[in-house]
């Protein structure tokens, strides 16, 4: 890569305004630079952030990985991805090709010592040509099989920590973070020995949407809220994180993760502890993460009769979603997959959080592929009223869900009279949308999680106590699954799930929202 006089960043021009915070001049490396998650999500984010002027006016990518690339190649890679896969308002090609000039590339084995200390010649150069002041983030975007080898050639480089003390150094952790939780603290001691915690920014691309970072302004930037938000006035909470795609290309990792560890125990387990945490003394890391873990650790543990009574796995058959009456294929005949694969594609559980505000009021969670609607939802389904004055009429529940994805928004059903003499009610709804309200394209979760990471701010990742705290929940699921083989398939793609998640709610004479 040539050196460049001028600011690399400042010649993208902001495409629009954005309310994110330019971020310290820094070197970022993306370990995985030539697979899937960088081509889709983290170059097209970083590109976002350069287009709306939210990197520093100095800044350089080198992407690292095991396939050979040169630096012009993988240029063109991003320009590529860029086109793709990045927000269509802030793409063009003078700014693609500007971005690109940022980008650097370095081919080595992550086993190799070589390869590290040709990073490190790189980045000491880079540093130098663009006055970066030694501050780096590692991004590791790589098989999570390979996340020690990376962590310990870092350390063994002299990459782990900056020499003059001055500048910082960050590794953001893609998940899954471990497979139970020995593996878990396993990775969490080897990360340890080489990164302090600060340094260490666990992440979870769930919590970068708008709408998940909404909840906490919902609840704790309104007045009329969070009186209401307790066993007093709420009857259940649902979380719902649906996919209409089945396993897709993912089989070699899917049939050793299946949904628990791939859903549950990340993104579903996040959003229920921010649905049910206490106000935090300040909007800061430490507080806000203190908040989520004694919602972990408040949570019921699972045994194996609750696990037999309140927990429902499943795993796609074959089917035909609404409006396509093609068959979908099974998960079974899906390619890479074992044929008498016993890996859960569907968990829907009951979850009973152990404390003052939640005593009582069940948090019913649910995730799956191949299901109807592809939908991420939190439902806050309130009391019925305590005695009713309009008998006759069919009232429903109040109900206040937060859509996070794919329609970014919030909705309150309340009764409304219909227009006539006669006293007829009908349920209506009230919706905000992020499209419609703020305009723009569709905000990307991992930029905001990588400027979060750049300006040093960790509100929105996970810490060590949190993961091993969720794996905690999770392990004697995990294990109970392993010990008992079940029927499978026992639903249709295109359906809501098997037949025993329905009654996980009737028996409590509730339903499933269908979203």
């Amino acid at each position: 890569m040539t050196s460049r006089k001028h600011d690399v960043a400042n010649a993208v021009e902001p495409a629009k305004k954005s309310s994110i915070s330019p971020a310290d001049p820094c070197t970022i490396v993306i370990f995985g630079a030539s697979g899937d998650l960088s081509r889709r999500k983290l170059v097209p984010a970083l590109y976002g952030l350069a287009a709306q002027n939210c990197l520093a006016r100095r800044f350089a990518i080198i992407g690292f990985a095991r396939t050979p690339m040169t630096d012009e190649a993988f240029q063109q890679s991003a320009v590529d991805s860029v086109k793709k896969f990045a927000d269509a308002s802030t793409a063009n090609e003078g700014q693609c090709k500007e971005f690109a000039h940022a980008l650097a590339y370095v081919a080595g084995e992550y086993h190799h010592p070589e390869a590290f200390e040709k990073l490190k010649s790189r980045l000491e150069e880079l540093d130098r040509a663009h006055k970066l002041n030694g501050n780096r983030l590692f991004y590791l975007a790589t098989p999570p099989e390979v996340y020690p080898l990376i962590i310990e050639q870092l350390h063994k480089a002299g990459l782990a920590k900056h020499p003059n003390g001055k500048s910082w150094v960050r590794i953001v952790i893609e998940k899954p973070y471990g497979r139970d939780l020995a593996s878990a603290q396993k990775l969490n001691q080897i990360v340890v020995k080489s990164f302090d915690e600060p340094q260490v920014y666990r992440i979870d691309h769930y919590l970068g949407k708008d709408t998940v970072q909404n909840l906490l302004v919902l609840r704790f930037g309104n007045g009329i809220f969070e009186p209401l938000w307790n066993r007093n006035y709420v009857d259940h909470v649902q979380i719902t994180a649906a996919e209409t795609l089945g396993v897709e290309q993912r089989a070699a990792f899917y049939e050793t993760a299946g949904a628990t560890r791939d859903m549950i125990q990340s993104h579903v387990l996040q959003l229920t502890s921010l649905v049910a945490m206490e106000p935090p003394a300040a909007f800061d890391a430490t507080a806000v993460r203190n908040e989520k873990i004694k919602i972990l650790q408040s949570i019921r543990p699972f045994t194996e009769e609750s696990i037999k009574s309140d927990i429902v796995r499943g795993q796609y058959g074959p089917g035909s979603t609404p409006g396509n009456t093609s068959l979908l294929t099974g998960y079974r005949k899906e390619p890479g997959v074992k044929p008498n694969s016993t890996t859960e594609t569907y968990v829907a559980a009951k979850v009973q959080i152990d404390n003052w505000r939640w005593a009582g009021v069940p948090f019913y969670v649910r995730t799956g592929k191949r299901l109807p609607n592809r939908v991420t939802e939190i439902a806050i389904q309130f009391r019925r009223a305590p005695h009713l004055v309009f008998r006759g009429q069919n009232l429903s529940t109040n109900t206040l869900a937060l859509n996070i994805q794919p329609d970014e928004g919030i909705s309150i059903s309340f009764h409304a009279k219909l227009p006539g003499q006669e006293m007829k009610l009908k349920t209506v709804t009230m919706d905000f949308s992020y499209q419609k309200e703020f305009g723009g394209g569709e905000r990307s979760a991992y930029a905001t999680l990588i400027n979060d990471c750049m300006r040093g701010d960790a509100t929105l990742f996970d810490r060590a106590d949190g993961v091993e705290a969720a794996w905690a929940l999770v392990n004697p699921i995990l294990e109970s699954f392993e010990a008992h083989k079940p029927r499978f398939p026992n639903y249709a793609a295109g359906t809501w799930g098997p037949h025993e998640a329905d009654k996980l709610l009737e028996r409590d004479d509730r339903h499933w929202r269908k979203p």
